[in-house]
């Protein structure tokens, strides 16, 4: 069995990255961010009207965004970007790519 036990910790069936302390992993996605990472929006890869919308919220490319909390079952997400707190599901964030905040 696992480290953990059957409720906490790993889980069967779900594999977590690890990261090393130190070393840059940086995120592709705002999907990728844990809760209370930052990153920075490089490009929105959606649909014209959907970017466009996210846009008007905050979402433009060079705005930093921080993931806040998960709903239960981690989907949607709370980030906040300029000030706002917005909630995205998984399936929007997964098209939003950034960089690592310097």
């Amino acid at each position: 069995m696992r480290s953990g036990g059957w409720f906490g910790g790993g889980g069967w069936g779900r594999r977590r990255r690890r990261r090393r302390r130190g070393a840059r992993f940086a995120p592709v996605t705002l999907a990728d961010l844990r809760e209370g990472e930052a990153g920075v929006v490089e490009a929105l890869d959606l649909p014209e009207d959907v970017a466009h919308r996210l846009m008007e919220l905050g979402f433009i490319p060079g705005t930093t965004v921080i993931a806040g909390r998960a709903g239960p079952g981690g989907d949607p997400r709370v980030y906040r970007v300029d000030g706002s707190e917005i909630a995205l599901r998984k399936e929007t964030t997964e098209h939003l790519l950034l960089r690592p905040q310097e």
